[in-house]
């Protein structure tokens, strides 16, 4: 019971992702979100707005800084967890 419950539900929801993915623009549409204004105020004016030497360290470090420091401090307090639950000890069990 519990395996064709848990198959019917994976089934739901794989085609609650498909319905998603049929409302995506097509490949190389002009409605495509990845064509847009600010996209192309990255590309041609990133450089002369941040003053970087390349179009990467200034999307990297200029426009996205404060996103790139939040993802680096999850993945260390992530880091510090899972060092502290493997390292946790002092501990032994006797049968």
């Amino acid at each position: 019971m519990k395996k064709i419950l848990a198959t019917s539900v994976t089934i739901i929801f794989i085609g609650f992702l498909m319905l998603g993915v049929l409302e995506f623009p097509t490949f190389g549409s002009p409605d495509n979100l990845a064509y847009n204004e600010v996209a192309k105020t990255y590309i041609y004016d990133s450089m002369e707005a941040t003053g970087a030497v390349n179009m990467v360290a200034s999307m990297i470090l200029d426009y996205r800084a404060f996103d790139t420091f939040i993802e680096s401090s999850v993945i260390f307090t992530s880091l510090i967890a899972v060092i502290g639950v493997l390292k946790r000890g002092g501990t032994k069990y006797e049968d």
